[in-house]
């Protein structure tokens, strides 16, 4: 994590949330059509994950 929390982006591209899980597009791209994984939504063409659901995510998989 940053110690300017408020300079990081709140909605990442899949690339990014993929760079914040540490595992890779393909894998998040799976859970997406397996429908697991984070939350994620569509803009447009592009498919966008809110940095809170993948902390959120993170933690309910933890325990």
């Amino acid at each position: 994590m940053s110690d300017h929390p408020a300079l990081e982006p709140e909605l990442l591209t899949i690339t990014e949330a993929a760079e914040l899980l540490r595992a890779p597009v393909a894998t998040l791209r799976y859970w997406r059509h397996l429908g697991t994984g984070p939350r994620s939504f569509r803009l447009g063409r592009r498919v966008l994950y809110r940095r809170d659901d993948l902390h959120a995510w993170v933690e309910e998989q933890s325990g």
